[in-house]
């Protein structure tokens, strides 16, 4: 369980120290003819000359910057050594524990830096709030893919999801049944929430999955504000940024979380008795976001790091780390999936709700306009 989508004022620090103290990007990056400029505008692997031509390209700049990006997130680890190793690009991962609305302020605070991220892995209010930032891209899979998880311009794609969750250590609290058994005393001072909703997409889709389990709905979240102020007014809200750390610690011992988090948390946990819980009613998904920095300083490497993410490679190690990947069904047809790691995440629930773009703005703005207010 790692806090990827939480505000970390160490983490912001960092940034900010980086956007001064960074080298500046290289002057003779396009020494060669326009190579680097010509990568910048690249809108698909066809615009180098075909697969080859874009490896090539990416292996002349030899570095890839990600930021975000933990290595028990979604399997991440695995998916940069996997890059890594194809490709022989060193992959430079910076700030792993930052949010959503981090990256991008770390990219336009780095912009003209070789330091600055090349790609980014999002929360899809962060995405919708800075299409700006995006640099338009279609991976060869990019037929693969239903037309309403990804940009009709190529700016961003839907990678992988879960299901919002519980994670509780089983030796300090009993097996939650409901929402409503995290209002008992037996919660005292003990749930907590994968950052602020107002900045960090795990923390929302916690709201939000509250709102469809207490009568609300995909286009009125104001329920699970409320579920949340009564939690807090029980004195059960415990507002502390969960982490390995505090989970190993027993200083978090509720959490609420994607599934694939939960679930790695519990070989982190100190030897604690980690389950997690998907509660029977509405399941929530949310996807995150692939997009590439419109500045990117190795603009090859990011296009590279789309194509190798949206593989079957990266797609299936998504999908044994329990993050359901976007090609999930195309691969499934395709008999390209790894079939065990399927058959042990399971099918996605059939009442799973998956917020809209729209959907997902509208809620944005009742946790930024309530939030605060309603915890306290």
């Amino acid at each position: 369980m790692i806090d990827k989508r939480l505000l970390v004022s160490a983490a912001t620090l960092s940034i900010a120290a980086l956007a001064l103290t960074g080298c500046s990007a290289s002057a003779d990056a396009d020494a060669s003819g326009g190579a680097a400029n010509d990568a910048a505008t690249a809108t698909s692997a066809e615009d180098f000359g075909g697969m080859d031509a874009l490896v090539a390209a990416a292996q002349a700049e030899g570095e890839l910057n990600v930021i975000a990006l933990p290595d028990t997130w979604a399997n991440y680890g695995e998916i940069i050594d996997g890059f890594e190793k194809e490709y022989d690009i060193t992959v430079n991962s910076d700030s792993p524990d930052v949010s959503s609305a981090e990256e991008i302020t770390a990219a336009q605070n780095l912009k003209g830096q070789d330091t600055a991220p090349d790609v980014f892995d999002l929360g899809s209010a962060v995405t919708l709030a800075n299409l700006d930032q995006f640099a338009p891209y279609k991976v060869a899979t990019w037929g693969d893919i239903a037309d309403d998880h990804k940009d009709a311009d190529g700016k961003w794609v839907y990678d992988y999801t879960g299901l919002m969750s519980i994670g509780y250590d089983a030796d300090a609290v009993p097996a939650p049944e409901s929402l409503d058994d995290l209002l008992g005393s037996d919660y005292k001072g003990k749930v907590a929430i994968n950052g602020d909703p107002t900045q960090a997409g795990a923390a929302a889709a916690a709201v939000e999955w509250a709102a469809l389990q207490n009568g609300g709905s995909a286009d009125d979240v104001s329920t699970g504000v409320d579920y949340f102020s009564k939690l807090a007014d029980a004195g059960n809200f415990l507002p502390t940024d969960p982490t390995p750390a505090t989970i190993a610690s027993g200083e978090t011992p509720v959490v609420f979380d994607w599934s694939y988090n939960n679930l790695a948390a519990a070989a982190d946990a100190g030897g604690r008795d980690w389950k997690t819980a998907v509660l029977p009613g509405t399941a929530l998904g949310s996807y995150y976001n692939q997009a590439i920095n419109v500045d990117a300083p190795h603009p090859a490497a990011a296009r590279l790091w789309q194509e190798y993410v949206m593989g079957d490679d990266a797609q299936n190690l998504y999908l044994a780390a329990g993050a359901y990947p976007v090609r999930l069904a195309a691969m499934t047809e395709a008999g390209t999936v790894d079939q065990d790691a399927l058959e042990k995440v399971g099918e996605q629930p059939a009442d799973t709700v998956q917020f809209t773009a729209e959907q997902t703005e509208a809620a944005s703005k009742v946790l930024a306009d309530t939030w605060a207010t309603a915890i306290g």
